[in-house]
């Protein structure tokens, strides 16, 4: 009977996979409760530790950035935690690039990492119950690796970006929009993209780890299949939250209460059920940038 039910299943699982439907056969395995609980302690203890490195990078950078009410007429600062100032009329030089792809990054990392942890905790449970029991944590740190990616290079976009703006004279030295209708209009657009269906589409893969994870292919044993199911993961959270992390131009990239907001927002959005808080901030959205832009006519 063991035997006709398997094959059952199998043929169930080829008629999905010939519909387009990415499936894949996990044979669970019964595992100690104790290891599993393990494994969640070592992974929350670990996130824990990465977000709290890097919301404490960001505000030493942050203090770093406030010069305690100095003139900073003509002057740019370089957020190294040095105290580090150039001509604003100066180009970038290589080091200043890269401390501000650094600083997006850690941003980046101490953001995203509290609404990932679910998935994360899933996935190594996943592994745990499958026949590839030794390698659920290697393998999570295989997938979170691939997630992180996709934020690195997430990160060296906006930092190109707001080097392009910084060029043409609409950033301050806060980095902040010196524009309220350029403003007004990113909150705008923000806050219309959380009504798109392509925002709700990624964000409905984000709120669901365990179905995104079987229409993947489930747990992967290998450092490229988790690495490249990491990435697949990371793309949709950029998808729903890209306009989001670009409102950061606006407020001012290194301030801290504006960036706690921000990941608020996110975290609210992935835990919860539905799209009534992304919906709900769109509005919000809308109308903050429409009073912004209002303002400045």
């Amino acid at each position: 009977m063991a035997g006709e039910d398997h094959d059952l299943i199998d043929r169930i699982a080829q008629m999905l996979r010939d519909a387009g439907v990415e499936c894949e056969i996990l044979n669970l395995v019964p595992t100690d409760e104790a290891v599993l609980r393990r494994d969640r302690v070592v992974i929350v203890l670990a996130l824990t530790l990465l977000a709290a490195l890097a919301w404490s990078c960001l505000l030493w950078l942050s203090v770093d950035m406030d010069m305690g009410g100095m003139d900073m007429t003509g002057l740019r600062t370089i957020p190294s935690g040095m105290g580090l100032m150039v001509p604003a009329h100066m180009p970038w030089r290589a080091m200043e690039f890269a401390s501000i792809f650094a600083m997006w990054t850690v941003m980046m990392v101490g953001m995203m990492t509290p609404p990932a942890a679910p998935m994360f905790l899933i996935y190594a449970g996943m592994g745990r119950q499958s026949e590839a029991q030794g390698a659920a944590l290697s393998a999570t740190v295989w997938f979170a690796a691939g997630y992180f990616l996709v934020w690195v290079a997430f990160s060296l976009i906006a930092t190109l970006v707001q080097w392009a703006l910084e060029r043409a004279g609409l950033l301050s030295a806060a980095m902040a929009f010196t524009s309220n209708v350029l403003g007004g209009f990113m909150f705008v657009a923000a806050g219309l993209y959380q009504w798109t269906r392509l925002h709700d589409v990624c964000l409905s893969q984000c709120q669901m780890p365990f179905v995104f994870l079987m229409r993947h292919g489930g747990f992967h044993r290998d450092a490229p299949g988790c690495v490249m199911l990491g990435l697949r993961h990371g793309a949709y959270c950029v998808g729903c939250c890209w306009t989001l992390m670009a409102l950061l131009l606006v407020g001012g990239v290194m301030n801290v209460v504006w960036i706690a907001l921000l990941a608020l927002l996110v975290f609210l959005e992935r835990v919860s059920k539905g799209n009534l808080i992304s919906k709900f901030a769109g509005i919000v959205l809308i109308a903050a940038g429409a009073g912004l832009v209002s303002i400045a006519m």
